[in-house]
């Protein structure tokens, strides 16, 4: 996420339902008031214009619906501790580019590229308030609207997680057997990406809801889960390089790829790091994520066994015969280990 991003998911959070800044923005949308609203970097806010009325006084939601009925911006701290200025007439350079039509609005976008403020225009006649941040616009939708969106997006992400569920329990089996194909993997990765884009969806939409967000970050965490890590540990079990920098790298790398791409075997198996591979070539897991879902295996001992056995099928050919090498890599249970595994490929009780 590029820091434009971050510091507009910033400004978003600070205008988010439950804040005094929300308040205040609903008071002027309830009040048919227009406004400019700068937040921060006061210095150079100031530096860019003149005249309205020096205040320096506490920052309240009343405060700033009373000072927006004024013509002119309001300039308030990073904080959103004091009101600097109101009725402050901002003289932004026309040249600094922007597509906005409104006199208002492109104010607002200029004085965001001019300077690092947020800045907040509330249209008089659309009621609608728009934060900028690098000259780059987001417009606040209302919770109705957003609780329509998230509505939507929690029934996608259970669905998904459905799939996904089965998948994994239908792909554990197939390592156990030592038969995992292109097709098999590129099916998991690719219903690992769609959950998880549809957690950040979802996650955007709660930064937006503020405090009425609560309710709904309990569902996603409850569907998203453990699935992140286990996300990336699916992509070490199959990559040529398994570390997790690459693990990372790869993420990104599946999240830019498009839809019609990742559902290709061929195309998953080429940023895996196999050249050449068709849907039907197998491929050899380590076996981290399985390892990390047996309880006995603590934090960081799947990778030691990876690294004594080289994958799952030769910890699962060497296990019975030899328990103590396990003994030795500071596993406490190698049997209750082995009974695990078995029990996951449903050959013993």
């Amino acid at each position: 996420m590029d820091n434009t991003e971050e510091r507009l998911k910033d400004a978003i959070k600070q205008t988010a339902p439950g804040t005094a800044l929300r308040h205040a923005l609903d008071m002027i949308i309830a009040g048919h008031l227009g406004a400019l609203i700068c937040i921060g970097d006061e210095d150079n806010v100031i530096a860019a214009g003149d005249d309205g009325f020096k205040l320096d006084v506490y920052f309240t939601a009343n405060r700033l619906f009373e000072l927006c009925k004024m013509d002119g911006a309001v300039v308030v701290d990073k904080d959103l501790t004091q009101i600097l200025r109101a009725n402050y007439h901002l003289n932004p350079s026309p040249s600094l580019p922007t597509s906005e039509t409104g006199m208002r609005h492109r104010t607002a976008a200029r004085m965001s590229l001019l300077t690092s403020a947020y800045v907040i225009s509330v249209s008089e006649r659309r009621q609608v308030v728009t934060v900028y941040v690098d000259g780059k616009g987001r417009q606040l939708r209302p919770v109705s609207q957003l609780m329509s969106s998230v509505n939507q997006l929690l029934v996608s992400l259970q669905n998904s997680r459905i799939q996904l569920d089965r998948a994994l329990l239908r792909l554990t089996t197939l390592e156990l057997d030592n038969y995992v194909t292109v097709a098999d993997v590129a099916q998991v990765l690719y219903l690992f990406e769609v959950l998880m884009t549809i957690g950040d969806e979802l996650e955007g939409i709660i930064i937006e809801l503020g405090t009425e967000g609560r309710s709904v970050r309990m569902q996603r965490d409850e569907f998203v889960g453990d699935m992140d890590e286990e996300y990336t540990l699916m992509i070490r079990d199959y990559a040529r390089d398994s570390s997790e920098e690459a693990a990372v790298k790869l993420r990104r790398e599946f999240r830019e790829t498009s839809n019609r791409l990742l559902r290709s075997p061929k195309r998953v198996a080429e940023l895996l790091g196999f050249e050449g591979y068709e849907e039907d070539s197998v491929l050899t897991p380590l076996g981290l994520r399985t390892l990390n879902n047996v309880s006995v295996v603590r934090k960081g001992m799947a990778d030691k066994i990876v690294d004594e056995y080289g994958s799952l099928q030769q910890l699962m050919d060497d296990i019975e015969q030899n328990p103590d090498r396990l003994d030795d890599l500071g596993v406490d249970n190698p049997s209750i280990l082995a009974d695990s595994l078995y029990r996951m490929w449903g050959k013993r009780a």
